[in-house]
């Protein structure tokens, strides 16, 4: 899992752009530790490199910039209890403090697919571009597992309750969305998006992408206010679905969206969500870090990871199998200190291993 395979991260120049292209088009470019470690080491030595005055990400093939970590290496891992997935983690948590404190502009292609990870790599950057074809989100509730790459901190600041809606129904969501959400920036066709990347060749960030953005059509997610922010402003998630039911229509099916989930992922989640507002992405990258590796200890990750992908059955067993049936002191172990493990970035400043 921590070994970059030929060609998995490839890193070019043209003109004064530095361009990251994540190369596993078949994974839909799935990160693995390996192309985590070749990133960060290069974003370190662009960032002192002054010929380099702009950095791209991108991701190869058509289907998208990147959907997630490669979560089929961090379940075989899970059944030899976890190690190297923990590294994995500690690492690209450094990159995404690093693209998040980037001196130089960042500008991220979210075209197509862009969850979990790929939203680590893009969502923290300078310069986010979306298009028509975005379909990005945080969708760990599926698998037994919480937002992470700094994504509770990124959905704790959208606005009224969206955030807190996207983070536990694990929506798949607009390049409208995206941009109601805080999580983007422009809206540019995905046509457009390569002679975007030749003009930043050349061009500062800025005037390369006023060149070619559009204004964005309208966010489902924002027209849905009007019913998201009071039932998801409940501290209690079985308030929540209470709160959801009880409204009918497209409330109702997000009950019912959230009532498939992993009951633990959910609870851990809206508390994670809770415990962010106002604090540093360094302090909350060390907070999904702790929560991070319950997981990996719990048994709902798992599980989820073999009926989502591995088996594909679909009929996760999750244990416990309700809301009701998760205590709090349960959650509140998720959020225990990790001692001598602690990823500890609020304390250190980035670095590469």
């Amino acid at each position: 899992m921590g070994e970059l395979q030929e060609d998995e991260v490839l890193f070019e120049r043209r003109g004064h752009l530095g361009i990251v292209t994540l190369n596993r088009p078949k994974a839909v470019n799935a990160l693995n530790h390996g192309m985590v470690k070749a990133m960060l080491q290069q974003l370190l030595a662009w960032a002192d490199d002054d010929s380099v005055e702009t950095v791209l990400v991108r991701g190869a093939g058509d289907r998208g910039l990147c959907a997630g970590g490669d979560i089929v290496a961090i379940y075989k891992d899970m059944l030899h209890g976890g190690p190297e997935t923990a590294e994995f983690w500690a690492d690209e948590y450094r990159l995404n403090l690093l693209i998040s404190q980037y001196p130089k502009p960042y500008v991220a292609f979210m075209d197509g697919l862009v969850l979990g990870g790929g939203v680590g790599v893009s969502a923290h950057g300078s310069v986010r571009v979306v298009t028509e074809r975005t379909r990005t989100g945080m969708p760990e509730t599926t698998i037994g597992f919480v937002p992470d790459v700094g994504g509770t901190l990124l959905l704790s600041r959208a606005p009224g309750e969206a955030g807190t809606h996207a983070a536990l129904t694990g929506a798949h969501l607009s390049g409208a969305d995206a941009l109601f959400l805080g999580l983007a920036d422009h809206f540019v066709p995905s046509d457009s998006l390569a002679a975007l990347a030749e003009a930043l060749e050349s061009s500062t960030a800025e005037a390369a992408v006023v060149r070619f953005a559009q204004a964005a059509p309208d966010s489902a997610l924002a027209a849905q206010r009007e019913w998201i922010d009071p039932a998801y402003a409940h501290e209690d998630a079985e308030e929540i679905v209470r709160s959801l039911r009880s409204l009918g229509g497209e409330a109702a099916g997000a009950a019912d969206t959230i009532e498939a989930k992993s009951p633990t992922s959910v609870k851990v989640a809206l508390e994670s969500l809770r415990r962010v507002r106002g604090v540093s992405l360094e302090e909350a990258l060390d907070q999904e870090y702790r929560v991070g590796l319950r997981c990996l200890a719990g048994p709902d990750f798992r599980e989820g990871i073999r009926a989502q992908v591995v088996d594909k059955d679909r009929n996760p067993q999750w244990k416990p199998a309700t809301l009701a049936d998760v205590q709090a002191s349960d959650v509140e172990g998720y959020f225990a200190p990790l001692g001598d493990r602690e990823l500890g970035l609020s304390a250190s400043p980035v670095q590469s291993n």
